[in-house]
């Protein structure tokens, strides 16, 4: 699938059978392993992609030869029409990095103060600057956060203000590698909300990737999957909720041992005195109207709604036939 096209019909990212190979093993058995191999998509100014696939199947990889870390073993690759690995000091004035296990901030000062110094790396003038700051805080609903000690945050509150430090030089692409990782799940919500409107309001292009079904439902217009180091889905996130993302799955705690009739679009996967797991079809029945239903039916102590495990959607991906 192509990209939606752009005001000009450039690609503000693409790549072209980008390929990144490491040496592994000790002297003697070393042998070659492709983290990517030979990955092509275009993305256009302003689209929504997740990006995603399960531990090991490339993602950070990818993005670490776009953001111009790494240098690719074979292909090419252009982010705003520079070669990242070429152009690398040009770009990162460009482009926003978040990666949700490294940190720009420093601990023992504020956000404001980390801003500061960060300002001067981006030669922005201090006027432009203390106007940004102010601009991102009301975005971000984080102003009154940024004059707290970083290590006084909790991790949601920090991830905002990493967000601003991102974003202080105004970037055209926002380049997000796993940074919902260890949120809550309000907090992973509220970091989602922001990126859409981010991307809705300034026109920011996101790159995001992530291990985390909900992240395709609620940020991405457009999902690729990557798994082994290659593309193996590239769609509308509407036709891969259609196709992939139809089920829900529903836990319920019971009070007592209770029958459960069934009904249509659902299936039962455990039933025990206390618990009663199903896989709720969406295409068939809302989980709203289940949910109706059983909490009217049953007596209930506790629900959970949780999407798919992402294994079992790039499961049910191979398993379709090839066209």
């Amino acid at each position: 699938m192509s990209a939606l096209s752009g005001s000009d019909g450039r690609p503000i990212i693409a790549a072209r059978q980008l390929t990144k190979s490491f040496e592994t093993g000790r002297r003697g058995r070393r042998q070659l392993v492709e983290a990517v191999r030979q990955i092509s998509f275009e993305v256009s100014p302003a689209e929504r992609i997740a990006y995603i696939g399960p531990n090991g199947a490339g993602k950070s990889t990818s993005i670490k030869m776009l953001t111009g870390i790494l240098h690719p073993s074979a292909g090419a690759a252009t982010v705003m029409g520079m070669v990242p690995w070429r152009q690398r000091r040009e770009l990162t004035r460009r482009i926003g990095t978040l990666f949700g296990q490294r940190s720009q901030l420093w601990f023992e000062l504020t956000p404001r103060e980390t801003f500061r110094m960060l300002g001067a790396i981006y030669g922005l003038e201090r006027s432009d600057l203390r106007s940004r700051v102010g601009q991102l805080g009301d975005l971000l609903e984080a102003e009154d956060l940024f004059d707290q000690p970083v290590r006084s945050l909790s991790l949601g509150q920090r991830m905002r203000c990493e967000l601003a430090a991102c974003l202080l030089h105004q970037p055209a692409v926002m380049f997000l590698d796993e940074p919902t990782i260890g949120l809550d799940l309000l907090a992973k919500q509220r970091f989602r909300e922001l990126l859409v409107r981010l991307n809705q309001e300034q026109g920011t292009t996101i790159f995001l990737t992530s291990h985390d079904v909900a992240d395709i439902e609620h940020v991405a217009q457009r999902a690729i999957v990557i798994n082994h180091g290659v593309v193996i889905y590239d769609d509308d996130v509407s036709a891969m909720r259609r196709s992939l993302l139809a089920t829900k799955l529903v836990e319920l705690t019971l009070a007592g041992p209770t029958d459960f009739a069934g009904m249509a679009g659902v299936a039962v996967a455990e039933h025990t005195a206390t618990t009663l797991r199903l896989v709720v079809d969406t295409a068939v029945r809302p989980v709203r109207e289940v949910l109706d239903a059983l909490l009217l039916d049953l007596d209930v102590t506790d629900v959970t709604v949780t999407d798919p495990p992402l294994e079992e959607v790039i499961a049910e991906i191979y398993a379709r036939p090839r066209t």
